[in-house]
């Protein structure tokens, strides 16, 4: 029996020259779906919380968030456009879909508490009309040549005046003279005008009385009653702005002071700079009782402030409110010059 074949041997520095044998490449583990949705859903109630402070049990009432509130029409924008973006990269990375619909869910909350704001209430029949003009005439510098050119192009029936005391008010009477308004400042010439609030009524109004607030406000507001008004008082508010410290204590403290006059029997239009939209949870408990006239007209979102930004990007803080049954017939946010602020105008009909 012959001995089988022997084999060749390899020299051993022939044998370490040879690559060594492939290792099989690491598989990357996926995140489970579960972690996704977990995932997605921590981020999506983080970005709720600056998107919609009001919504979480009154956070919109403390500083950054009362700022932050005043931003929700921007901060809308920016979360659709973030569902774009993400739904194009969920188109080649599927797994990315909880994050998606998660960002997508946020856009479409938000969104139902703005759209009401830019649909149009029907004009109820009936009753009289009142124009309404308010203008924040930053510490009395807005330009009174063009403020006067517009009250007479537009003739309205009663002017709110924020930040307007008797300095203010005396430049301005002497343009508009020639069309009869009756008026009065909160606050003397001794006083600076960011401190005041003034109203103009017009002359067919007949003999109306002003009374001004208590002076343990900061900003006294001004109110017109009789003359043809009849039962309706008109009132020139002011707010302070939800600064941080001090100011969103005040600011939360003027706001709920409304209720004076949304929440009485008395029909009321209230007029002036409110420092505050729709989107803040102590707006709408003040103003619990009155009407938004921007809002019935579908003119919500209109930025009324600030000036340099166009009117789509910034809030509208300027109001024109009215007791129950007083509706918007129009509204418009009109230009002016030498202020940050946009003056607005709208015609109600009154019962």
């Amino acid at each position: 029996m012959s001995a089988p074949p022997s084999h060749p041997s390899v020299p051993a520095a022939d044998r370490a020259d040879e690559p060594p044998p492939a290792r099989p490449a690491p598989t990357r583990r996926r995140p489970s779906l579960t972690a996704r949705l977990v995932i997605a859903a921590l981020l999506g109630l983080a970005l709720s919380v600056v998107v919609l402070p009001d919504r979480w049990f009154g956070l919109d009432q403390y500083s950054p968030f009362a700022q932050l509130g005043a931003f929700r029409p921007m901060a809308f924008l920016a979360v659709a456009a973030l569902v774009v973006v993400l739904g194009l990269i969920t188109i080649k990375v599927r797994m990315l879909w909880p994050f998606t619909a998660a960002a997508l869910a946020l856009a479409l909350t938000s969104g139902a508490f703005l759209l009401p704001r830019t649909i149009a209430d029907p004009v109820p029949a009936g009753g009289s009309t009142l124009k309404v003009l308010s203008y924040n005439v930053y510490e009395g510098r807005a330009d009174v040549t063009t403020l006067a050119a517009l009250i007479h192009a537009e003739k309205p029936d009663l002017i709110a005046l924020p930040e307007a005391g008797e300095r203010f008010r005396q430049k301005l009477a002497p343009l508009i003279e020639d069309l009869g308004y009756r008026s009065r400042s909160s606050v003397t010439t001794r006083q600076p005008d960011v401190s005041g609030v003034t109203v103009f009524t017009a002359a067919r109004l007949g003999d109306v009385q002003f009374e001004v607030a208590p002076s343990d406000v900061t900003f006294r507001s001004v109110t017109a009653t009789g003359g043809a008004l009849g039962d309706l008082r008109f009132v020139g508010f002011h707010s302070v702005a939800p600064t941080p410290g001090y100011g969103v204590g005040q600011w939360k403290e003027d706001l709920l002071g409304v209720q004076q006059w949304c929440g009485a029997t008395t029909p009321t239009i209230v007029a002036g700079d409110f420092n505050a939209t729709f989107d803040h949870s102590v707006m709408r408990e003040g103003t619990a009782g009155c009407g938004d006239a921007a809002s019935q007209a579908g003119q919500g979102l209109t930025s009324s402030w600030p000036t340099w930004a166009p009117r789509w990007v910034g809030p509208q803080i300027d109001h024109v409110l009215g007791t129950s049954g007083i509706a918007a017939e129009s509204f418009a946010v009109e230009e002016g010059a030498g202020s940050d602020h946009r003056p607005i105008l709208t015609t109600l009909r009154v019962p």
